[in-house]
Parts: C-alpha cells; structure tokens; sequence
C-alpha cells in the first residue's frame, strides 16, 4: 500500500493552525488550553502514521553524517557566541553600562511618530507578541518532516543539515561582529537587572587602551598621533581569579566575581542574551533563514505569510528596544545570503517535478526515436538519466558539506588557540 503524496496545501493550513492555536494563550486561554494538547497529538500521530509509506530512506542516511556534523558545529558557535556574549558584557565593568545612554535610532523614532498617525487597531496589531524564537524553530521542524508527506524534496536530514550549517556560520559571524566593537544597550537598565553582580570597574585591558583615551579630545588626538597607549595605567584594578584548572584562561575573557566564579560552564550559562547591543540580531537570524527554508523548499501562500510575521517580529525588536533599527535590518541580510550559498548541502532544485520535466522534454527526441526503435534499453537509459539527475544534488552534497564542514571547525580551532594563547601570555 502507498499513500498518496500530500501537496494541497496541508504543510500551510498547519503552520497557521499551530501559530493561530498558541496565540490563544493571550486572546483566551482557556480554549488554548484545550486545543494545544489536541494539535500536539494529531502533528506527531500524523508524522508516525506516514513512516511505514516514507520512500526515501536511503537520501536520509546518506544525509545522516552531514546532519551530524553540522549539529556539532552549530553548537560549537553557540559556545564560541556565548563567550563572546559574556566579555562583551562584562569587559566595560557594570557602572559604564548604568551610564552609557543608548545610540540615536531612527528606526524608533519611524514607529513612534507612525503610533501617532496609524488607527489604534493597527498600533495594537504591530505591539502584538503574536510569533517568538521558538515559533520560528518550530516551523522549521514542521517543514523538515514534511517529507514525510512528500510536501517538501527529501531528504529532511539535508534540510536539517543545511539550516543547522547556516546557523552556525551565521553565529560565528555574529559573534566575531559584535565583539569587535562594544555597543550600548538600547535598554541602559539591563546590565543591572541581570548582571547586577559582574564587576563595577573596567577590566584592565579597557584600563589601558579605552579609559584614559574614551572622552579627553587631546588625548585621543595624541594616541592617533603615536599609535601607542602612552597613558601609564600600571595600577590596575585586580578581578577575583578562581581556580579553573586547563580552563583559567577564560578568567580574564569572563571575569567571574567570587558569587559566580566555582564554574566556568555555570557562568556561560548565564550569559543569556548579554547586555549589550549584539550585532546583529540572532532572534532575527533565526526567523529569516526560516523564512528562507520555507519559501525555497515549499512556497506557496504561508511563504508570504512567514515573511509578513518576519517583518513584524523585526518592527517589534525594535519596537520593544532588544535591538537597534541595524541590528534586524543586518540580520536579514546576513540571513538571505548566507541560505543563498549554502544551496550545495540540500536544494529543491533538481529533484522538483518540474525540473524533471524539463529534463524529459531535452530528451524528448532521443526518448521517441529510441521507441519507434523499439529500443527498450535505450529507453530504459534515459529514464534512468532523469531519476539519477533528480538524486545528483543529493549524493553529492555530504562531501561537499564534510569539507566545508572541517574548513569551519579548523578556522573555529584557530581562533580558540590563537585568543587562549593571547590571554595565557598577557596573565
């Protein structure tokens, strides 16, 4: 028994239903409560009910490694971020966080002069928190087991692969970019309601070559002139410095305090969103490339839509000051383009019933000669030219996916290496 393909819109009608279903939770939480636990059994029974019927397990396990492997370096940039996120935050020390105002963003001032113009209705539409972080990942998981119901090209571990590797190049990125230059806060209270206990001071490297040159003009002038820190700062302010072991060389990146420094893993553990601005914005990352499966693998009308709650998740950030105007816009950049060249680990194209279309009308006239012939083989052939050309993309893309794969680990070693010996040499 074979079940038909389910290609009418279904994967959808879904998406809405799940998002529509936990938007109850504020319009009336009563009926959320009795219709979540109904949508959360009919999705997995659904998925389980099609396993037996699934005709594509071997691009599945051909996918497999390449699945692997990119979970693994996805979460080892979400390590690599959130070291990032805890020096950030606490290299400056808490009082310049208490006294840094936030950047000018025009951005802000577009959505507050349009709360005056637009009907109270629409305010209340933009204000609303109709789809988070984790809606996002969710739809994603939704359109990668699709396959099941052949509504998306398998394999879904290949989908998998390619979001998980895109994430993480993009985390990498991300964490490389806000590191390199400190931004403030568009909420200036954040540092002290979840960071009251970092250290008030500078750590001494921002002692040294920040603080004598941050706000004096002629100082500033006379370390461009020398491009030298001239400023004599030998009497630096000691950070507490636990015993971590191989691992102390984070102290100075982390800068623990004696409440928070036993661990150096339950510190990371804190580090949540950080409390500086973080060039650009990760939540934003994540709906895009979303946005960019969806469209790529199923299109259709809730495409538009996932790109329409996009837009409103990014006017919201702003809105709600997570994040400065540049941050999203950044993101959705970053976010198109990095899906954009990472087409070679998984791709609709190729294996769609159109391509393979297009492929029979180029062999069209071999295909008919080949049957006035009465040539069996030859038809047999070409056939199989199509189907094998359907499944190229897919054989080839695990060796491609391994070699990008060990390129992004080798250049992550490096710079783990290269900032460990930097930070060993100057304690």
């Amino acid at each position: 028994m074979r079940w038909p393909a389910v290609k009418s819109g279904g994967l959808g009608v879904t998406a809405v239903a799940y998002v529509a279903v936990d938007y109850l939770r504020i319009l009336s939480p009563t009926w959320h409560e009795r219709l979540q636990p109904v949508l959360w059994s009919l999705l997995p029974l659904a998925a389980v009910m099609r396993v037996p019927y699934y005709r594509h397990w071997s691009a599945e396990f051909r996918a497999a490694i390449p699945f692997l492997a990119s979970m693994i370096f996805m979460l080892s940039a979400l390590l690599f971020e959130a070291l990032n996120v805890r020096f950030v935050t606490a290299v400056m020390g808490l009082d310049w966080h208490n006294g840094r105002p936030p950047l000018p963003d025009t951005g802000q001032w577009l959505l507050l002069a349009l709360n005056e113009k637009l009907p109270e209705a629409v305010v209340e539409i933009l204000r609303a928190h109709i789809i988070g972080l984790h809606h996002y990942l969710m739809l994603f998981i939704m359109l990668a087991f699709s396959v099941l119901f052949d509504s998306v090209k398998a394999p879904g571990l290949g989908l998998g692969a390619r979001y998980m590797f895109t994430m993480a190049v993009g985390r990498l990125l991300r964490a490389i970019t806000f590191a390199s230059t400190i931004v403030p806060s568009a909420r200036p209270w954040c540092a002290s309601s979840r960071y009251g206990i970092i250290p008030r001071h500078p750590h001494r490297w921002a002692q040294k070559y920040y603080v004598p040159y941050a706000a004096d003009t002629d100082a500033i002038r006379q370390v461009i002139a020398r491009d030298m820190a001239y400023v004599d700062t030998s009497n630096y302010i000691v950070d507490y410095r636990p015993d971590w072991g191989s691992m102390s060389f984070l102290i100075d990146f982390l800068r623990p305090t004696t409440s928070e420094g036993s661990s150096w893993y339950s510190l990371l553990k804190m580090a949540g969103g950080g409390c500086n601005d973080l060039v650009y914005s990760g939540h934003m990352l994540v709906a895009v490339l979303t946005a960019m499966a969806w469209t790529e693998a199923y299109g259709g009308y809730s495409s538009a839509l996932i790109w329409l709650l996009v837009m409103h998740s990014a006017q919201r950030e702003v809105r709600e000051r997570h994040h400065y105007s540049i941050d999203c816009l950044v993101a959705i950049y970053v976010g198109i383009l990095l899906w954009k060249i990472t087409g070679f680990i998984w791709s609709a194209k190729g294996g769609t019933r159109d391509s393979r279309l297009a492929k029979l009308g180029k062999i069209q006239g071999r295909l008919l000669q080949a049957a006035k012939d009465s040539d069996m083989d030859e038809v047999r052939e070409l056939l199989k030219d199509v189907e094998l050309g359907k499944q190229e993309g897919q054989k080839q893309g695990p060796s491609k996916v391994m070699w990008l794969f060990a390129s992004g680990t080798i250049f992550f070693s490096l710079t783990i290496v290269i900032l460990a010996f930097t930070w060993t040499s100057d304690g």
